[in-house]
């Protein structure tokens, strides 16, 4: 597997991720015919940061925490930026996941 393009794949998917919604890094490698790669999804996400176009706070992990939040320019951030999309955040987690869960496999057809 071809990290740089499996990387460009995952951002693809993350740009479409709408607003207000969230998904895991499982669902993401699910979606690209990968399901075991879910901790590859991660290091995508991680090197992704500087890049204005892929909303990498929108992807948390499968119970909906912000696993990812020490990657972001503060403690914080990826917090506020998914509460001003409207999301509630509790203790690190989204609250009502499964509400706010976007699920590319049954999205992008």
């Amino acid at each position: 597997m071809d990290k740089k393009n499996f990387f460009d794949d995952v951002y693809d998917v993350v740009r479409q991720i709408p607003t207000g919604r969230a998904t895991s890094y499982g669902a993401i490698a699910q979606f690209l015919g990968s399901k075991l790669s879910a901790r590859m999804v991660g290091w995508a996400m991680n090197a992704c940061h500087g890049m204005a176009d892929v909303p990498a706070h929108r992807v948390v992990n499968r119970n909906g925490v912000l696993s990812g939040k020490m990657f972001f320019g503060s403690p914080t951030q990826m917090q506020e930026l998914l509460e001003a999309e409207g999301v509630t955040i509790e203790k690190d987690q989204i609250k009502d996941f499964k509400k706010v869960f976007w699920n590319p496999s049954e999205e992008l057809l």
